[in-house]
C-alpha cells in the first residue's frame, strides 16, 4: 500500500499543504493520506498515525525531507523504525529526483542530504545569533515586538463593557494569561 504523509507549519500554508495531497495522491496513487499543519518541532499527531498505520510491504511518501524530519537523528530514527516494520520511504522531490530507501544508494544518499540540511540549519541559525548580538551591542535590535502589550487599550475597554477574559482573549486573538496581566497591571497602575 502507498501511504502519504503531508505537512505544513501553519494553517496560512493550506495551499501548500492542499498541492502535497495532490502530488502524493495524483502522481503516486497513494490511497491513504495523513496531513497536518504543525511545527516539525509540535507534537505531530498525524506522522505518528502514519507510522503506526504502515505495515509490511508499505511505502510512506512525503513529497520533500523538510515535511518529515526536523533534523537528521530525527530522519534516521523514523528510517529504523520504518525499516524494522519493513516499510519503504520515498522522497518524491529529493533535490530534482526521487530516492527510495529500499536500495542501499537510496538510503546513503538520503542520509548524506539530511546531514547536509541539518548543517545548513545549524550554521544559519549561528549567523543569525552573531547578527543579533552585533544589533544588540548597537542599540539596534529590540527583539519582537509584543502583541497583546500593543491591544492593552482594547483589552481594557473590553473588560469596562463586561467581557470575560476567554471571551476579550478570543476577540483580540491573545491568550488569556495575557489578558490577565494587562488587566492586573491596570489595577495596579
Amino acid at each position: 500500500m502507498l501511504v502519504g504523509y503531508a505537512r505544513t507549519s501553519t494553517a496560512e500554508q493550506a495551499a501548500g499543504l492542499e498541492a502535497q495531497k495532490r502530488d502524493l495522491a495524483g502522481a503516486t496513487g497513494c490511497t491513504k493520506i495523513f496531513a497536518e499543519q504543525v511545527s516539525s518541532v509540535g507534537e505531530r499527531r498525524q506522522l505518528k498515525a502514519a507510522l503506526d498505520f504502515v505495515r509490511e510491504g508499505d511505502v510512506l511518501l512525503v513529497t520533500r525531507l523538510d515535511r518529515l524530519a526536523r533534523s537528521t537523528s530525527h530522519l534516521l530514527s523514523i528510517v529504523e523504525e520504518l525499516e524494522r516494520k519493513g516499510v519503504a520511504l520515498r522522497i518524491l522531490d529529493f533535490g530534482g529526483g526521487e530516492v527510495d530507501t529500499r536500495s542501499p544508494s537510496g538510503r546513503m544518499l538520503l542520509t548524506v542530504f539530511a546531514a547536509m540540511a541539518q548543517f545548513e540549519r545549524e550554521v544559519m541559525l549561528q549567523r543569525q545569533r552573531e547578527g543579533i548580538a552585533v544589533a544588540k551591542a548597537a542599540g539596534k535590535y529590540k527583539g519582537r515586538k509584543p502583541t497583546a502589550r500593543a491591544k492593552e487599550q482594547s483589552v481594557v475597554d473590553l473588560k469596562a463593557a463586561g467581557i470575560g477574559a476567554s471571551g476579550i482573549a478570543r476577540q483580540l486573538g491573545i491568550g488569556r494569561a495575557s489578558v490577565y496581566r494587562i488587566l492586573a497591571s491596570f489595577s495596579n497602575g
